[in-house]
Order: structure tokens, then sequence, then C-alpha cells
């Protein structure tokens, strides 16, 4: 009998280590989805921002299309969303001109080369303009799925 009480008690202490340990988890995860919405909405007032400056040209459509999709595919769902395919216009724009040197790397060009560049992005641009155009306008009221 003194082993059973023993048994009984070693297995209580345990159930309430464990639902100690759950009860941690399940406000661990509440703060970790907090923060995940909390980032989310200050990359969504971001991507918001941009969209409206390059809809307004205040913002060159190469220069929104690299700010946008690194902005857009940092937003964390709970499944993926495969952006390419919703907003085409600055994705297909982003494939073009991704390797093209920005900031420093453009400042060290020789002037032919920069022309030639500049050249290559607005074809571009002007190639996915209408389809960019739509793009910023649908992200300017962009929400996530809840």
């Amino acid at each position: 009998m003194g082993w059973a009480l023993a048994g009984a008690a070693i297995l209580l202490v345990l159930a309430v280590y464990a639902a100690s340990l759950l009860l941690k988890l399940r406000a661990q995860s509440r703060a970790r989805a907090t923060a995940i919405r909390a980032r989310n909405e200050r990359i969504l007032e971001s991507v918001r921002l941009i969209a409206k400056a390059v809809k307004e040209g205040q913002c060159d459509p190469s220069e929104g299309a690299i700010r946008l999709t690194n902005l857009l595919d940092a937003l964390q769902y709970a499944r993926p969303r495969p952006h390419a395919e919703e907003f085409p216009g600055l994705y297909g724009l982003y494939e073009r001109i991704k390797d093209l040197p920005t900031h420093e790397a453009r400042r060290l060009l020789k002037k032919n080369e920069l022309l030639r560049q500049d050249l290559e992005r607005a074809r571009h641009e002007e190639e996915h303009n209408d389809q960019i155009q739509e793009d910023v306008a649908r992200l300017a009221a962009f929400t996530l799925p809840v």
C-alpha cells in the first residue's frame, strides 16, 4: 500500500509538471503569434506606402519592385502564398532587374555601362507598366488573410 501511494504521488507530480509545461507552451505560442501579426502589420504598412508612391510616380517602378517583392516575401503566413502569381507585374520586373547593380555598385560603373543599364531598366519598366499599375493598386489596400 505504501508503494501505491508513492507511485500515485509521483504520477500526480508528473501530471502537474506536464500541465504547467503545456500552459507555458500555449502562452509562448500566443506571444509568438502576436509578435508575427505585429511584424506583418508593420511590413504591410510599408507595402502600402511604397505601392502608393509607385502609383503616384514618386518612386520608380524598378525600385518599387525590388522593395515590394522583398517585403512581400518577408510576410509570415500560416501557409505560404505565391506572391509571384498574385502580383505578376512586380515579380516579373524584379526577375528582370534583380541582377542589375544598385547603390554603391551602380556609382562605380562607367557612364556608357550606366546608360545601357538605365535603358534596359526603362525598357523592362515599360514592358511591365500596365500590370505593375494593377499590382500596386491592389497592394495599396492589401490585407492579410485571417
